[in-house]
């Protein structure tokens, strides 16, 4: 099932500053007075928080929507690994199915247990992952079953009943924040002030936005690697490709053209499929009238799991280009806090 149209009409409009949307502005400020006085209770302790033993990242956006996240995650567990830490990863899970939780996932879980992108992270980093909806449960697994000096949270930047010590926040430099608006008037989860609070902003890809000066800021570009066979594991270097540049481009996250648009820039002539993020493929889904070579994300070709590949089907990885002093800066941070935070 293909991305409904309602929902990408929705996503469409935030860019495209709709004027119809400002019919959901009431609902947009009850959203904001119930944000404001969560937030508030756990600032003056109506609400606690629970903080972790060990430095805790967390890595997330302000928008609703895929911004490039689970990238800068995944670069960053291996950055901090070869300064000499032992990093571990937090996610929510969401999408999956997991028979308990916290639920550790390894790069050999199913996709219905784990979810598409704490398994993408697995398979990528070689760092033990625990998701849970509850992150003072999922984190106190990481910290038992693993030797963990530093926890990095997969999104949770509105997850105020989890104390942190370092926040990044991953904007996309191209569609910005839309029309400026709180869900779901708007694409926003926080107003873009809440910026000005975070330790680093990462934009990703290119673009003109309007940031907190004071807030270090790094560009961000995802680099494409070879092409990797889903069925055979064969690695086709992108200028080599042997068939045709017409090809069917299977997008499942939170913001498909920045995959259709990457495919045009490196020469292809995408047939676009969208579908919702998270999504769960089934054989139906690849049942294109036209026989193409079918190329897709990295993190929908962890998705398909156990299930039988289409035929002559593709992933193209990518991989987070983000400044060295970036790293450095946050290795220099993370050195100069206890090495065991007190509860």
């Amino acid at each position: 099932m293909a991305l409904s149209t309602l929902e990408h009409r929705i996503v469409r409009s935030w860019y495209q500053k709709s004027l119809w949307l400002y019919l959901l502005a009431p609902l947009s400020l009850i959203y904001f007075l119930l944000t404001f006085i969560r937030r508030l209770s756990f600032r003056v302790g109506i609400l606690s928080a629970f903080k972790p033993a060990v430095p805790t990242i967390v890595v997330g956006n302000i928008t609703v929507g895929g911004t490039g996240k689970t990238p800068v995650v995944i670069a960053l567990v291996k950055a901090l690994r070869n300064k000499g830490f032992k990093p571990g990863v937090i996610s929510r899970g969401y999408g999956s199915h997991a028979p308990n939780y916290p639920y550790a996932v390894t790069a050999s879980s199913s996709p219905l247990h784990s979810g598409d992108e704490p398994l993408f992270i697995a398979q990528n980093t070689a760092a033990p992952v625990v998701i849970g909806a509850n992150r003072q449960q999922a984190i106190a697994m990481l910290l038992t079953d693993n030797d963990c000096d530093v926890v990095i949270s997969d999104d949770g930047l509105q997850h105020y009943a989890l104390k942190r010590a370092i926040e990044i926040a991953v904007v996309d430099a191209k569609r910005g924040f839309g029309n400026n608006w709180l869900v779901p008037t708007g694409p926003l989860r926080e107003c873009v002030s809440r910026l000005s609070q975070v330790d680093y902003i990462i934009g990703n890809g290119e673009g003109v936005l309007q940031l907190p000066s004071a807030i270090p800021f790094y560009p961000m570009q995802l680099q494409a690697q070879a092409l990797q066979s889903i069925d055979t594991n064969a690695v086709v270097a992108i200028d080599n490709w042997p068939y045709g540049k017409r090809v069917h481009a299977v997008a499942g996250i939170g913001h498909p053209e920045r995959f259709f648009t990457s495919l045009r820039q490196l020469g292809f002539d995408p047939v676009e499929h969208a579908f919702a993020d998270h999504y769960n493929f089934s054989h139906d889904d690849f049942q294109f009238s036209e026989p193409l070579p079918i190329i897709m994300t990295a993190k929908d070709a962890v998705k398909l799991g156990n299930m039988q590949p289409p035929e002559n089907s593709w992933v193209l990885p990518v991989e987070a280009a983000i400044e060295q002093s970036f790293f450095d800066s946050i290795v220099k941070q993370i050195q100069s806090l206890p090495s065991r935070q007190p509860s």
